[in-house]
């Protein structure tokens, strides 16, 4: 199966802002980001399905590739619990230490772990896969994207944030 994973465009959202699973919208300069994504990207193709997180600034951009996208609540971003919205620097230092420390396992306050992310997004891989689809296109979040392709090609979850992964960028893989 041929997967075609997009991180979604740049958020509305100052930078030093925590905002896993809050529900953001894009900036003005969406159109212009999509452009190299549309060039690359097959859109509305019947011979490819289309999945997406249901949040907005996945939404958007999932929309402009296919009329008949399929959103799962399990490609959302991280939940950062009483950590959303907030400024990485105003998050109580002990308890952001203690998670970088062991991201994997540690969650925020009151949000979920890595390997709690990384086990819905593998459910949903599992289950997409026995649907036999030739390509899938998957427009989603940076640690989603992280913890599919760990998955994919055996990576440790702790060695997943190696890949670094800019707005709009497009990774794609075999599975």
């Amino acid at each position: 199966m041929e997967i075609t994973l997009i991180r979604h465009t740049t958020p509305k959202i100052a930078k030093g802002i925590c905002y896993g699973q809050s529900d953001i919208d894009i900036i003005d300069t969406f159109l212009e980001e999509i452009k190299p994504i549309l060039k690359e990207v097959p859109i509305n193709n019947l011979e490819t399905t289309y999945y997406s997180s249901p949040l907005l600034r996945c939404k958007k951009l999932a929309e402009k590739l296919s009329d008949t996208v399929i959103y799962d609540n399990r490609l959302k971003e991280l939940d950062f619990g009483d950590w959303e919205l907030k400024n990485w620097d105003a998050i109580n230092k002990v308890e952001l230490d203690i998670w970088m420390t062991d991201f994997v396992n540690v969650s925020a306050t009151n949000g979920e772990s890595y390997i709690g992310l990384h086990a819905r997004t593998t459910d949903f891989l599992s289950e997409i896969v026995v649907q036999n689809h030739q390509k899938i296109v998957i427009v989603a979040h940076a640690g989603v994207i992280r913890s599919l392709n760990a998955f994919i090609k055996k990576i440790p979850l702790e060695k997943s944030f190696d890949l670094k992964l800019q707005y709009g960028e497009i990774l794609k893989l075999n599975y």
